[in-house]
């Protein structure tokens, strides 16, 4: 018989927390297309991704908003984004670029371009939190997990004086689907990976405006 859904509690999460959801972010990832076309070995993408995600965990933990759960199970980071860019980021952009390069190294070209990528389509002109990674351990998946942690920071958006937008870029058709439950909406063009390698392989830019407490 299969397990029911699980009762998700949300937590923020504290700077002692982020080798573990670095950890869990890289296991939640691993075989995702942008992945995978990042790092095609698995063994190299096991190795080379707790690091990696670590300067996202590290960043949302400084300049943003990070969820979890108790148990450390799922992890949301969202940032701000204002009318300029990733609000907080910029001045530490050369020391994200050069712990990117630490931690990637020879693979460092292929990881700019897909950042570049991402933010060439990033959409600009109105405020609002960009969700750059929303996981959950992979055998808990399906459980409402990552819903609860996505309606945690959907009620802080509906309670500001000026309700702001949402903003994400889903990695697959079946997280397309989750977002789309919970109000985002498809922008007209998918993103193709930076090589168009391969033809098919796209992430999808999606868009919640804004609204009030889910």
């Amino acid at each position: 018989m299969s397990a029911g859904p699980a009762v998700a509690s949300v937590v923020r999460a504290e700077p002692g927390d982020a080798a573990e959801l670095s950890a869990l972010v890289a296991t939640a990832f691993r075989d995702l297309p942008p992945s995978v076309w990042l790092v095609g070995q698995q063994d190299a993408r096991e190795a080379l991704f707790p690091g990696y995600f670590r300067l996202y965990v590290d960043l949302a933990l400084a300049t943003g908003t990070v969820y979890t759960t108790p148990d450390r199970t799922a992890v949301a980071l969202w940032f701000p984004y204002g009318e300029h860019g990733h609000a907080g980021v910029e001045q530490d952009a050369a020391e994200y670029d050069a712990r990117l390069a630490a931690v990637t190294g020879g693979r460092v070209d292929r990881f700019r371009a897909f950042d570049a990528q991402l933010e060439r389509h990033h959409p600009r002109g109105e405020p609002h939190d960009h969700l750059a990674v929303l996981a959950v351990r992979p055998e808990l998946q399906g459980r409402g997990i990552g819903s609860a942690l996505l309606d945690a920071h959907h009620r802080e958006l509906g309670r500001r004086a000026a309700p702001a937008a949402a903003y994400l870029e889903a990695a697959s058709i079946d997280s397309r689907r989750l977002y789309v439950r919970h109000g985002y909406r498809d922008l007209p063009d998918p993103i193709p990976f930076p090589d168009g390698i391969p033809a098919t392989a796209m992430m999808y830019p999606m868009w919640r405006p804004p609204m009030g407490e889910p």
